[in-house]
This record gives C-alpha cells, sequence and structure tokens, in this order.
C-alpha cells in the first residue's frame, strides 16, 4: 500500500464532540444489525435466499436509521455517511444482490482530517485483510493518532494518504489479526482511484507489547532500557508504530524498482513479497537511524524534536523485535512472506555476530546492530538496482540466491537443487508454481521458540490497546 492529497483540516475538539459514541444506544443497535447481516450473507456480500429478505430489510433499515441519528456527531463526515446511507437504501431496493458502495466510498475521505482524537463511523461491506475473506457489512468506529512530531515528520517524509488510527469498537470481521482498512477491500461496481489507506496502530502496539514481553522472558533477553518502557507504555508504542509505518508506506513506491509497485497485481514467487515488505521496513529502520544521529547533533531541540528523536530510537527497536518475535513465527508456514522476512533478519544479524543465542539465552551488541541491519537493507537495494538491467524470472532467480545465502531452503527444494531446463524455458508461472509452500522451513530456534509462543500469539487475536 502506498499513498501520495493532503488537506489540512482542523475540526475542533472532536473528543467533547463524539464522547461516548460507542456506548451509544444508535451504535449498538447499528453494530448489532450488521452482525445481524453477516449471519444472512454469502461470500460476496449478497443474500440470495428471498426467505432471509424481510429481516435483512430490517437491518438495513435499523443500519440506515442509525447512521443518520450518529451523523451530528460525525460532522467532518456528513456527506459519506448521508451517502452510506442510500448506498444501503439501494442494496435493499435492488433486492440484495451482491453490494455496490462504490459513491459511498469515494465519499469518505478520512486523511483530509488528519487531527489528533477525530473519530470515524465506518460502514461498509468488506473483507478485512488477514480478517475474514467475506464480504460481509461490517462496522466499525475509529480515532485517528496524529501527534504533532507526526505532523511535523509528515512534511518530510510526505505520505499524504497514509491514516493512522485507533479501534474503538467493531463488529467481527475485525475480530481477528486485520490491523488495517483498505479501501480496496469494499464491495463496488468499480475500482476508484484510492486516495487513502488505514493502518490500526493501537492492535500493533498491542500486540507487539504482549508478544516481545513473552518472547524476552522466553529468550532471557535484556531488554535496553528504551525498549522496556514500550512494554508499558501503550501509547508510547503506538506514536512507535505511526513513525515506522508512514515511512514504510511511502517506501513501497520509492528508490530503484524493478517492478511494478502494486505488486498484488503480479503473481510471484512468495520470497519476492518477502523481500519487498523487509525492504520497506529496513528503509524505515536506515531513516531513523539517520534522524536519530541528526537530532542528537543539535544543541537545542524542540518538545517536538524531542519527541521525534525519542521514537526515531524506538522504532529501531520495533523492527527488530517484531520482525524477529512476531512476524517469524505468526501465521501457517504456507507462503508465509512476513514470516521468511523475520527469519531472514534474524539469520543475518546471527551470521554477522551482532546477534547471540548462548547458553540458551538471547543477546545483542547493540553498537553494531545498526549498520548490520542496514547492510541487509543494502543488498536488496543493491538486487533491486542490479534488476532493473534483468528479465523478470531472472531476477527472482537472483532474489532466491539472495534469500538461500542466508537461509537454508527445503530439502526437497527444485529451486535449491537448479531448476530444470524446461522450467527455465517456460512461462514465469512455471517458476512460481515450483516454488515448496515451505519454501524456507524455520530454523530449530524459531521451532523451539513457535512451541513455547504459540498461545502468546493466539491470543493475540483481537487485541485492543487496552488488552496489553
Amino acid at each position: 500500500m502506498s499513498m501520495t492529497q493532503h488537506t489540512n483540516v482542523i475540526v475542533g475538539e472532536p473528543e467533547v464532540v463524539e464522547d461516548a459514541v460507542e456506548t451509544s444506544i444508535e451504535w449498538l443497535r447499528l453494530k448489532d444489525a450488521a452482525i445481524a447481516l453477516q449471519g444472512i450473507q454469502i461470500k460476496d456480500g449478497s443474500i440470495p435466499e428471498a426467505s432471509d429478505h424481510a429481516d435483512a430489510r430490517v437491518a438495513v433499515e435499523t443500519i440506515v436509521a442509525s447512521i443518520r441519528a450518529l451523523t451530528p456527531r460525525f460532522p467532518h463526515d456528513a456527506e459519506y455517511l448521508a451517502a452510506s446511507a442510500h448506498d444501503f437504501e439501494r442494496w435493499a431496493d435492488g433486492g440484495f444482490g451482491v453490494p455496490d458502495f462504490y459513491d459511498s466510498l469515494v465519499a469518505f475521505q478520512p486523511q483530509q482530517h488528519r487531527v489528533d482524537g477525530i473519530r470515524h463511523l465506518v460502514v461498509f461491506p468488506m473483507y478485512t485483510q488477514n480478517g475474514s475473506a467475506n464480504r460481509f457489512v461490517e462496522a466499525l468506529i475509529v480515532q485517528a493518532i496524529w501527534p504533532e512530531f507526526i505532523a511535523q515528520l509528515e512534511t518530510e517524509y510526505t505520505n499524504r494518504l497514509f491514516v493512522s488510527l485507533r479501534l474503538v469498537d467493531f463488529t467481527p470481521g475485525y475480530d481477528t489479526n486485520s490491523a488495517v482498512l483498505f479501501p480496496e477491500t469494499v464491495a463496488m461496481r468499480e475500482i476508484p482511484t484510492f486516495t487513502w489507506g488505514a493502518i490500526f496502530q493501537d492492535r500493533e502496539a498491542a500486540r507487539y507489547r504482549r508478544v516481545t514481553r513473552a518472547a524476552a522472558e522466553i529468550t532471557k533477553l535484556e531488554l535496553p532500557a528504551d525498549a522496556a518502557r514500550m512494554l508499558d507504555d501503550q501509547q508510547l508504542t503506538e506514536k512507535t508504530f505511526v513513525m515506522w509505518d508512514i515511512i514504510h508506506d511511502r517506501t513501497h513506491m520509492r528508490g530503484d524498482l524493478p517492478f511494478d509497485p502494486f505488486m498484488i497485481k503480479q503473481r510471484m514467487p512468495f520470497f519476492l513479497y518477502s523481500l519487498e515488505e523487509l525492504r520497506c521496513d529496513l528503509t524505515a529502520f536506515r531513516e531513523c537511524v539517520a534522524i536519530t544521529a541528526r537530532l542528537r547533533a543539535q544543541d537545542d531541540l524542540s518538545a517536538t524534536e524531542a519527541e521525534m528523536l525519542e521514537h526515531a530510537v524506538l522504532v529501531q527497536y520495533a523492527v527488530i523485535f517484531d520482525r524477529i518475535f512476531r512476524f517469524s513465527i505468526t501465521g501457517t508456514r504456507v507462503r508465509n512472506y512476513d514470516g521468511l522476512g523475520g527469519q531472514l533478519l534474524f539469520a543475518w544479524l546471527h551470521q554477522r555476530g551482532v546477534l547471540h543465542w548462548t547458553d540458551t539465552a538471547l543477546a545483542f551488541d547493540w553498537d553494531e546492530v545498526p549498520a548490520a541491519v542496514v547492510a541487509l537493507g543494502d543488498a536488496i537495494d543493491e538486487l533491486y538496482w542490479r534488476s532493473i538491467d534483468r528479465p523478470k524470472t531472472a531476477h527472482w532467480l537472483a532474489a532466491y540466491e539472495l534469500v538461500r545465502s542466508v537461509l537454508t531452503p527445503n530439502p526437497a527444494s527444485q529451486w535449491a537443487r537448479g531448476l530444470p531446463d524446461e522450467i527455465l524455458a517456460g512461462a514465469p508461472k512455471g517458476y512460481t508454481d515450483a516454488v515448496m509452500d515451505d519454501e524456507f522451513p524455520l530454523s530449530m530456534f524459531f521451532e523451539a521458540l513457535e512451541k513455547k509462543m504459540r498461545p502468546v500469539i493466539e491470543s493475540t487475536v483481537g487485541i485492543r490497546g487496552e488488552d496489553a
């Protein structure tokens, strides 16, 4: 996801205007009606059974009435909420076919209201990434996280369609691992130009705090004081993730890129996605190293600059620990590209002697870690730069060699043994089909860690900030 339009809208005191929306009768009725619809929708969002239409119409009438009653609490979203009510009515009048919420999606512009604490009511039929594959009606109340230092940072790392949010309340599609709100997940008749993308940093922060705390205890890792502070402070960690994500997100469209940045349009071996996501994380790490050095060299820092410096340091710990402790062992072993990226970072640091697993205890040479992490980012950047002059499949082969230079492939891997001529001379699909689901299995370290961490990872499903 990459975002590049910004309207600096100031809406006064949203925390007062929207107080206790999540406990209002209108919201609770809306939420219950959305859940009732989920029970009779099928995967594409439609309700094919005519016998369910009477109940569906009652639910839609409740949703529409609730949206209109709640609109005065969200004056900045009035146009969107009016369009949402109309889309629901049109869906019902059309017999509950595949829903089309194009009009309300186009009217929803949260990136125009990046004000710390402002809230939005969001209601769409949509799937939830890393959550539900069904385009059910989902309803959320969300709150913007936009501290002053992030507003200042964004002037340098421009990402004007990036929206950082906190989950306040939600329907079951978000009682999952989903931590994003993307417009492309909405049911609609055509695909508009996407103008925003949102990440729930409160969920990311809560997962990070719970997982890192447990992993540090299991591995006997002595956390640096700054890293330890994050485990006791949800808001501190949320802001850290906003800083990480805003730089990560813009990186998808920047640099020497040998491919279409919107890789969702392509079908590539999953380790290519691993390298791209890791490249963006390591760019955020590298930039935070540079910000730290620049601000520490200044004699006098403003309060905003001091907060930016504090979080630039924390981002570096977050990238390392989230990648190693959570990404590596979360999800299945079926083409798990985020998991592979975490494995790669761990092994790279271990093989360069800045990460140690000795006497069943984990330790880092923290003074040497930044250079080693940046070196991995440089290796991926070099791969990309060279591949501008390579055919696509040659880029894939070179990327595989980079990964296998650090991680040991599955012994049964065709890629590791060398692809046969009929695949090498054939269509790209043959290359992709030859990749094993678990092309780079977990190391013995991660196998042991995953067994101990499995209940902790599972406990983070649907987590909120106050749960960490």
